[in-house]
């Protein structure tokens, strides 16, 4: 149906630097090191696949294709957007993602660079992010690196939860141990790592980095994002705040307490669930049950939907 909202299963992938809070959303996890649910995705590295309903057991990619009607007009060949939570009980490695045009001609398997943005669903006392370096030409940059310059280097943030930031392709950027983050991201799973502190996978072997092409790709010197002021509109039963409008996707925070009507402007959008639980009625006033850990998109016949309970819910969108 184009005009019920369609659940995916979460997907989870094991890294070294995970760890056990995703199961504050109501997982089963696989690993003892799950780093990463991808919530909705199409890309290959890890397919989301619907829960129920009248696509039960379809894949994300397979619907792209093959349920047009599901999404409006569309001007991307493959599903253009990927939607992550992310548990960082280590540091992540500091690292650099490359552009469209960077990806395409540097891998051989991507249709997409990777822009992202985070949403601080929780932060540890002390949790920081890496965002951006202090070289002010590649020469500098490929210097310090060599030399192990790191504290010098990079340029470390403190965060706190429901803190924001959009951070473009070229960004030399880390998410630190003790984050809990909602990643709206382009559908690319492509990452050079620039420095990985020393760090050993289960076999014993150093993580691979990829200098050659960090470095090709990275913004130097570093500019800092610049997005538009975040808009927050107080409705009936809620509040809706804008986070990001870029040309890669728009990110937005609804907050229920009550009820709430929310008209989409947009073909199609990506909702997941972050705190809270209720329920999601369409405009035919069939409820759907969502609570804290539940990823769903909003296909193109919901021009509008009604939520009622306490809820938090980050909404995305190309």
């Amino acid at each position: 149906m184009a005009n019920e909202p369609i659940f995916f299963e979460p997907l989870f992938q094991y890294r070294v630097w995970g760890g056990q809070k995703l199961k504050e959303f109501g997982y089963s996890l696989p690993y003892e090191r799950t780093g990463e649910c991808w919530a909705i995705s199409a890309h290959q590295n890890g397919v989301s696949v619907v829960k129920h309903g009248t696509y039960e057991g379809q894949t994300l990619d397979s619907l792209w294709k093959n349920e047009a009607q599901l999404f409006g007009e569309k001007t991307t060949e493959s599903f253009p957007l990927l939607v992550k939570l992310l548990d960082a009980r280590d540091d992540l490695s500091v690292q650099v993602h490359p552009n469209d045009e960077q990806a395409q001609q540097l891998e051989s398997n991507e249709a997409y660079g990777k822009t992202e943005c985070w949403y601080v669903v929780d932060a540890e006392e002390g949790a920081e992010l890496i965002l951006g370096h202090t070289a002010k030409t590649r020469e500098e940059f490929e210097i310090m690196v060599e030399a192990g310059q790191w504290e010098e280097l990079l340029t470390r943030v403190p965060i706190q939860a429901g803190d924001f930031y959009y951070v473009p392709s070229g960004t030399i950027h880390a998410i630190g141990a003790g984050a809990l983050i909602l990643e709206t991201q382009q559908n690319s799973d492509t990452t050079y790592r620039v420095y990985d502190f020393d760090r050993v996978e289960p076999n014993g072997e150093k993580r691979e980095l990829h200098l050659d092409k960090a470095i090709e790709v990275s913004a130097i010197p570093h500019a800092p994002a610049k997005t538009e002021t975040t808009i927050s509109k107080q409705e009936e039963g809620g509040t809706v705040t804008q986070l990001v409008s870029t040309d890669f996707f728009t990110v937005d925070k609804i907050e229920v307490d009550g009820e709430l009507t929310h008209s989409l402007s947009s073909k199609y959008s990506l909702a997941s669930v972050i705190e809270g639980e209720g329920s999601l009625l369409t405009s035919e006033g069939t409820a759907f049950e969502i609570q804290k850990g539940d990823h769903f998109l909003l296909p193109n016949g919901m021009k509008e939907f009604k939520t009622k309970g306490r809820l938090e819910f980050i909404v995305s969108h190309p």
